[in-house]
């Protein structure tokens, strides 16, 4: 694979293995292969976007509010709303999505990274890419995280960062509170940053790792606006943590990296949280319907507290259940699990779609 580079390239030698992160972008009527929420902003939200843009327009000659405080204070005013705890712009840093927020992670600590896989591709390509050895620790075959195996792990290898994301992408299950607290616990005496990634928290009933923060000041908590607020293609994210790490960000972050548009924007959607909150509550149910269906076919899905479930059971490959899907007019997404494919909640016509032409090829 290192061949495709020309000898004269100084590729940085931990980029030469790597092949570039992606989805398959494919023009079909059912798109149900990246975890969008599959709804489309509300009018009266759109209204509130274009108006607070609109009020940035004429400054755009100036650079934006480099630290985003306004943005900032209502994330935390939001993640007050949501869970009843309360944080301060001092706890939250904000980037172009949560990739950016982990890439951060990434440059500013050092050491080894693990994770427990498998999860969310983006944690080792990043830590690799930012030139890190990755240790990857397998999950267990029903996908939930091997507690001795991963506290021993990381005791013995004492990476600099540990990453856990829960509900865990693809398979959608949780990590239990006490058992993250153990990972925390076991991080912080080897002086690691734990990592816990929250994409899709507000799709879970689960106890978020939010309850910890006040007892671990290594916890880093990554969430995003792509998922539950509709907001894939603004770049969102956020990260919840003690001042101290929020401090490390600063030193890092390039220049007025989150424009004005971008931070107006999320001020307006953050106004209208509680009607996206209705959405979360209908994208669940379609989940709990759509798993009900999949398994009335002879189906095993994995239980699953996101807004995708991940499932197994058909006879064909992977990969072949994948292109007669896409022959069909419907993209669900092949994550590299044999036997398993992985397909987002979408709209009840998408999930119709999807179901009629699952039926038809199984």
């Amino acid at each position: 694979m290192n061949d495709r580079w020309p000898k004269w390239l100084k590729l940085n030698e931990s980029l030469k293995a790597l092949t570039p992160y992606g989805a398959p972008q494919i023009s079909l009527a059912n798109r149900l292969n990246t975890n969008e929420n599959p709804y489309e902003l509300s009018a009266s939200l759109q209204a509130s976007i274009n108006a607070a843009i609109a009020k940035e327009v004429k400054s755009l000659n100036r650079y934006p509010d480099r630290d985003a405080i306004n943005l900032r204070s209502a994330l935390a005013d939001e993640i007050k709303r949501q869970s009843s705890l309360s944080f301060g712009v001092e706890n939250i840093w904000v980037a172009n999505g949560s990739n950016e927020i982990l890439q951060s992670i990434a440059l500013a600590f050092s050491g080894d990274a693990m994770g427990f896989e498998p999860s969310y591709s983006m944690h080792p390509l990043i830590n690799r890419s930012a030139g890190k050895k990755w240790i990857s620790i397998p999950r267990r075959a029903d996908f939930s995280v091997d507690i001795p195996a991963s506290l021993n792990a990381i005791s013995e290898q004492k990476p600099g960062l540990v990453y856990l994301t829960t509900p865990n992408n693809p398979s959608g299950n949780t990590t239990d509170i006490d058992q993250i607290e153990s990972l925390a616990k076991t991080c912080q005496e080897v002086g690691a940053i734990f990592v816990v990634d929250e994409a899709y928290a507000e799709f879970s009933n689960s106890p978020s790792a939010l309850l910890l923060l006040h007892k671990f000041p290594n916890l880093i908590i990554s969430r995003t606006m792509s998922k539950a607020f509709a907001f894939a293609g603004v770049r969102v994210g956020y990260m919840i943590a003690d001042p101290i790490l929020i401090e490390a960000m600063l030193l890092i972050r390039l220049p007025y990296h989150l424009s004005s548009l971008t931070q107006a924007a999320a001020l307006a959607a953050l106004s209208h949280s509680q009607e996206l909150s209705a959405q979360i509550a209908q994208i669940i149910d379609s989940r709990k319907s759509l798993a009900r269906e999949l398994e009335s076919l002879g189906l095993v899905v994995i239980e699953s507290e996101a807004n995708f479930l991940l499932f197994t059971g058909f006879k064909e490959s992977s990969g072949e259940l994948f292109s007669k899907l896409v022959d069909k007019g419907v993209l669900i997404r092949d994550v590299s699990i044999p036997g398993y494919l992985r397909v987002t909640i979408g709209t009840e016509d998408e999930n119709k779609a999807f179901l009629a032409a699952l039926t038809s090829t199984l």
